[in-house]
């Protein structure tokens, strides 16, 4: 069975992680999305939240599985018997760093390989970080977010006291 992982923090998913998930989909017999633990950012959303937010926007896509991880991704990837990493490229910046990592993980296990995946046109603008900003200020967030979470994000934003307007 060939088996992927696709790893982020997803917060938000966005149209552009779903755009990547959906051609992984097409890819590969199982496809896990792994909200990650990412030392260098502070989310606003927990875990659980995120992985829910996953979960309604993939719901049709049946070989897909949503679950988080405190783990290494590579003890992540071995448990789950996976041996492809996806990793979705906006710009030539995203690879430089992507491609470090992805040395890594083949450094600590040599059977693990990465797939990167160019971002369709459209969606190359689109970052999580963008969208939870297009939502302080109350802007439309069709174009960015899947719209099975909008009403949950902007919830969040107003809960926490972010608005700007």
């Amino acid at each position: 069975m060939s088996i992927a992982v696709y790893p982020g923090s997803f917060d938000p998913i966005t149209l552009g992680h779903l755009n990547i998930i959906r051609r992984s989909a097409l890819l590969f017999e199982q496809l896990y999305v792994c909200v990650m633990i990412n030392s260098e950012k502070k989310p606003l959303f927990n875990a659980d939240e995120r992985v829910q937010f996953i979960k309604r926007a993939v719901v049709r896509y049946k070989n897909v599985k949503v679950e988080s991880s405190d783990d290494l991704l590579v003890r992540y990837m071995q448990k789950k018997e996976a041996k492809v990493v996806i990793k979705g490229l906006r710009a030539v910046s995203d690879f430089d760093k992507e491609f470090q990592i992805a040395l890594i993980n083949r450094q600590l296990d040599a059977g693990i390989e990465t797939l990167f995946m160019p971002s369709s046109e459209k969606y190359t603008y689109i970052s999580s970080s963008a969208a939870l900003e297009m939502a302080r200020y109350g802007d439309n967030l069709k174009t960015f977010l899947p719209h099975e979470i909008i009403d949950d994000v902007i919830r969040k934003i107003e809960s926490e006291g972010m608005m700007f307007r």
